[in-house]
């Protein structure tokens, strides 16, 4: 498996396309994007990772992660490929990566997509990491990624897919973090504080019906940012580019092509 500054990669689309980096959310596999891939390869050279601890990336160091040193993975995944520049979508903790790779580099990024984001963790989210890290400590793994749907996607679209979800489940089990990195992941996206001068274009993307984040947060996100613009799906939970790809596709494509 090919493997770049310790994190697994994958390229797809055309080898004289812009670079476009795709950076998954809290699960960290590059397999969440596997609905958006067809459509954004068409015109991007797609660069999918998956981040490290996760996946079949190198496992994290003993203690404490940030989002600051996840942003450094990606720079250290670019510099060992040879990408001087490219635009990054990121989902939740991937969006916050992004911010952080363009706070600290901006000269990297052309363009960055952040999904379900935010500035500063709202309180509403901070009680949604409580109960899941509880399941998982008082359940284990499996107890864990059988609820997660619940706070990904909404219920109408999990009542017709029940039976689908719960093999997606077992083979996510097969490849599951340990509970330590999983901790010290939502540590990381808790902490997350939006800092230092943004001056890329950044297109925020927030769903209505979010219950995860709500889409506040986004809001707020934009006003923080001098070249921002918000993006709103109306319906598709906070796993929106999974429920509802053609929209999701579409909105990205056009912010990216602008």
């Amino acid at each position: 498996m090919p493997h770049a500054a310790g994190l697994w990669y994958e390229w797809h689309g055309p080898e004289n396309g812009e670079v476009l980096i795709l950076s998954a959310g809290l699960g960290g596999s590059a397999h969440y994007w596997a609905s958006n891939l067809p459509a954004l390869a068409e015109r991007y050279r797609v660069l999918l990772y998956d981040h490290r601890g996760t996946g079949r990336s190198g496992t994290l160091p003993p203690g404490a992660t940030s989002v600051e040193a996840m942003a450094r993975d990606v720079l250290d995944m670019m510099d060992a490929l040879a990408v001087p520049r490219a635009s990054l979508l990121g989902h939740a903790l991937g969006g916050l990566i992004g911010l952080a790779l363009t706070a600290t580099a901006p000269e990297r990024l052309e363009k960055l997509v952040v999904v379900n984001g935010w500035a500063k963790l709202d309180p509403y989210t901070a009680p949604c990491f409580d109960l899941r890290l509880e399941l998982l400590r008082r359940s284990g793994a499996e107890a864990y990624l059988q609820a997660q749907p619940m706070f990904l996607y909404p219920a109408e679209w999990i009542s017709e897919r029940l039976s689908a979800l719960d093999t997606h489940a077992a083979r996510q089990l097969a490849d599951f973090p340990s509970a330590e990195t999983i901790e010290a992941r939502v540590a990381a996206a808790r902490a997350f504080s939006l800092a230092g001068d943004i001056p890329n274009e950044v297109l925020v993307l927030a769903c209505a019906d979010d219950m995860l984040v709500p889409a506040q947060c986004s809001k707020l996100l934009t006003d923080a940012l001098p070249h921002a613009r918000l993006g709103t799906m109306q319906w598709g939970g906070h796993g929106c580019n999974v429920t509802d790809p053609a929209t999701f596709n579409r909105l990205v494509l056009e912010f990216l092509g602008s």
